[in-house]
């Protein structure tokens, strides 16, 4: 099976050994290291380590200050961490539909949400592509908005030049499947001294201090061990990223000129990093998306659906008061994307004669 995902972490053994026999496990000196890459890739002053990606949303999002009836936008074609870290901070979620393009938030659906109650916008960057940040930051300065970029699938990536994460607080996952891994964690960054001093506190049940309380807080920490996983990666990063453009390339020019079939592009002025290669399965296709998944399955190709439904379409959120009340037709853009998406591999250790396969056995299923 040529797997959807692959992780090499076998560099960093020096330094798990280092912290296994330092004692130092928890908030110490590689998880610094950490944070200084990784505010370089990002382009800011700080970044702060925290234990996952979903931990970096929400604690953003409590950094604000958010009260009862303040509003959020976002995007509806998300994993639930986005939808689920903003409940947790007690906000109530407003969705604007996606653009057709890029499958991020379309910033005129975005202008169109915004009511007097809201206080950010979260966009969520897709497959290791940006938002349209300049119509998004222009915005967000009109409405005197917060930005917190849900950039769990972008590190490295850019708009204009300007990385992922730099528009106000920018989260990142470190999840095993990510670009760079930390098997669990996750990073904020930012500019701001005061949200990063607050954020070091929130991290650390509110202490700057030990028994020093300031604020509410809570145990967001990561540790030293999964650090020392990331660091190796922090100097692999542009070349890895290099690999994946390449081989996202070759599939492009392999997957050309099927029926039905659309695949990604990198947008003029954007830095894409193919976190996904991810194409669209439209009803000319001679398979639908799911039955294309089950026909890769069974010649030995791993794929992924991400996501299968908008992300408020469950019962869990039907009438929760933190939701805005919406239906997968408020969104057809989101709707329609969530029956046609599927990716297929396009990680840094696929070998060429695997990329072959890829294309011949799609090519095969689809009849092409």
């Amino acid at each position: 099976m040529i797997p959807i995902t692959a992780v090499d972490v076998s560099d960093a053994e020096p330094l798990v050994t280092e912290v296994i026999r330092s004692g130092a496990l928890v908030q110490g000196p590689m998880v610094r290291r950490l944070e200084q890459g990784f505010a370089e890739i990002a382009g800011t002053r700080h970044a702060i380590a925290v234990n996952s990606g979903t931990t970096a949303l929400a604690a953003s999002l409590q950094a604000l200050g958010l009260r009862p009836g303040d509003e959020v936008v976002t995007s509806p074609f998300t994993f639930v961490a986005t939808l689920n870290a903003a409940i947790q901070a007690g906000a109530t979620v407003r969705f604007a539909d996606v653009d057709a393009e890029d499958l991020t938030l379309d910033p005129e659906r975005v202008a169109a949400a915004v009511t007097g109650r809201t206080r950010a916008l979260l966009p969520v960057h897709l497959y290791g592509q940006t938002a349209r940040m300049d119509e998004l930051a222009a915005i967000a300065a009109e409405h005197d908005l917060h930005i917190v970029e849900d950039a769990a699938q972008a590190v490295g990536a850019a708009f204009a030049g300007r990385p992922a994460g730099s528009y106000g607080l920018g989260c990142f996952s470190l999840y095993a499947t990510k670009n760079l891994t930390t098997a669990e964690g996750g990073m904020i960054t930012t500019d701001a001294d005061a949200l990063a001093d607050r954020l070091r506190m929130l991290r650390n049940h509110g202490m700057r201090a030990r028994y020093s309380y300031e604020i509410p807080g809570n145990n967001y920490r990561m540790t030293d061990l999964h650090a020392a996983l990331g660091i190796p990666q922090l100097a692999r990063l542009p070349e890895m990223t290099e690999t994946r453009r390449r081989n996202a390339a070759r599939l492009s020019e392999g997957l050309a000129g099927i029926p039905g079939v659309s695949v990604p592009e990198e947008l003029p002025g954007r830095t894409h990093v193919w976190h996904q290669y991810t194409v669209r399965i439209g009803p000319e296709a001679h398979l639908s998306r799911d039955e294309l998944a089950s026909a890769l399955a069974a010649r030995g190709v791993g794929t992924g659906v991400y996501y299968p439904r908008v992300v408020f379409d469950y019962d869990c959120y039907t009438g929760h008061p933190l939701v805005a009340p919406t239906s997968p037709g408020d969104v057809p853009v989101a709707a329609t994307a969530a029956r046609e998406v599927l990716s297929l591999p396009v990680h840094a250790a696929l070998t060429d004669e695997q990329l072959d396969t890829i294309v011949a056995v799609v090519r095969e299923a689809l009849h092409a």
